[in-house]
């Protein structure tokens, strides 16, 4: 048994999970000289960036730069020009479709703005994946939906409610109950705090982390959130110029020379972010 094992009383959990997210841990997303464009413009050129498991990585860059667009070529939403990209040691191009589709049970992901489907309820949203992966009773689709919605911190009431009588920061919730439904290993969280104010964000930042130490969730985060960064995230990593220009711990991102890093993470707003963490 492993000394983590042995001492999961005497660290805090966050420590704990870092621990169990190190530099030795099973990479469970690997990418590899990434291409991506659209017409005549390129996106991403020999991007490499490996996720491990049990981690949440925050990924950041410049407005503009294809932050969103790494997430959706990875979920293969958006089709690469070349390289190869592995989940769980599986070349996701080699897949038949039926081996696409059980990787695709094990990941689940937010949009940005949560992109409920209008039409639905949100325990309506919330079976979606459900009944397209799962062959489960209406009972059943029932109970599990009222559990996602209860885990994500949203009350009983709010499952029979439509997007459009959801505040923000409940739209952001059912979409990550959503994106729990199938219990998935690795979660995809595209800009989860956008649009919310400095309270809900933070509550939402506790969430993220709670249920990455619960669940033992792998967490790929997009954020231009500070706070988030500072607080939840175990490494980052930066995109510019079409790749990764750096990669680690919020102190490596402090200690970094390159220009748009510097200006990022020690600009007045990183200031402030940093010393309320303190």
């Amino acid at each position: 048994m492993s000394d983590a094992a042995l001492q999961p009383a005497t660290q805090p959990p966050r420590e704990m999970a870092r621990r169990l997210a190190g530099p030795d841990a099973e990479v469970v997303i690997r990418v590899t000289d990434l291409e991506v464009g659209f017409g005549p413009k390129t996106i991403m050129k020999h991007l490499n960036l490996d996720v491990r498991r049990g981690e949440i990585l925050g990924f950041v860059g410049a407005s503009g730069t294809g932050k969103s667009v790494l997430t959706r070529a990875i979920l293969g939403l958006v089709p690469k020009r070349a390289g190869k990209i592995e989940v769980f040691g599986e070349d996701l191009d080699r897949l038949s479709r039926a081996a696409r589709k059980a990787i695709e049970q094990r990941w689940g992901v937010l949009f940005q703005q949560g992109a409920l489907f209008s039409s639905l309820t949100v325990k309506q949203n919330v079976q979606v994946p459900m009944r397209e992966y799962l062959d489960l009773s209406e009972r059943l689709l029932d109970e599990l939906a009222m559990l996602k919605i209860e885990m994500v911190g949203l009350s009983p009431d709010a499952a029979d409610k439509f997007p459009s009588d959801l505040s923000g920061g409940m739209i952001k919730r059912a979409a990550l109950a959503r994106a729990l439904a199938l219990d998935p290993d690795i979660v995809f969280l595209d800009e989860p705090t956008s649009g919310l104010d400095p309270i809900g964000a933070g509550e939402f930042d506790e969430l993220i982390s709670t249920l990455q130490q619960t669940l033992g969730l792998t967490v790929f985060m997009v954020t231009h959130d500070l706070d988030s960064l500072h607080s939840v995230c175990d490494r980052i990593a930066a995109l510019g110029e079409g790749k990764i220009i750096a990669e680690g711990t919020i102190e490596t991102m402090l200690a970094s020379t390159n220009p748009w890093l510097k200006a990022y993470f020690h600009g007045k707003r990183a200031r402030a972010a940093f010393s309320a963490g303190n």
